[in-house]
């Protein structure tokens, strides 16, 4: 998990939505890091921490700072645009003109080829 959130308000996030135990100590957060995103360094630290190729890891987004970031650091990116910050807007052309290499609303969409 790489946020641009504060470490305490992942935990308490992951916690709340009992995904906890599915990252462990694998938590990544902008504080680590120099440069937050859209600069690649939080994606980049994270794939390092789990020596992951950047080339080879593939990156969940909701934002086009993040899609920048992930871009940036050369790894996959698809946009997430099931999100209520997407209601009034169109969240998939965000994302893809970012560079989003595939976009999803649901998490169901997530293992159907989009």
């Amino acid at each position: 998990m790489a946020s641009s959130s504060d470490l305490d308000r992942v935990r308490f996030s992951l916690e709340l939505t009992g995904l906890a135990s599915h990252f462990g100590q694998r938590l990544y957060t902008s504080q680590m890091v120099r440069h937050g995103k859209p600069a690649p360094d939080l994606f980049l630290h994270a794939a390092g921490q789990m020596a992951s190729e950047p080339s080879r890891t593939l990156v969940i987004e909701d934002s086009v700072s993040g899609v920048t970031a992930a871009k940036a650091a050369g790894m996959k990116v698809w946009g997430f645009v099931g999100g209520a910050h997407y209601r009034l807007r169109d969240g998939s052309a965000l994302l893809r003109d970012a560079g989003a290499d595939r976009i999803f609303a649901a998490m169901t969409d997530f293992w159907t080829e989009g």
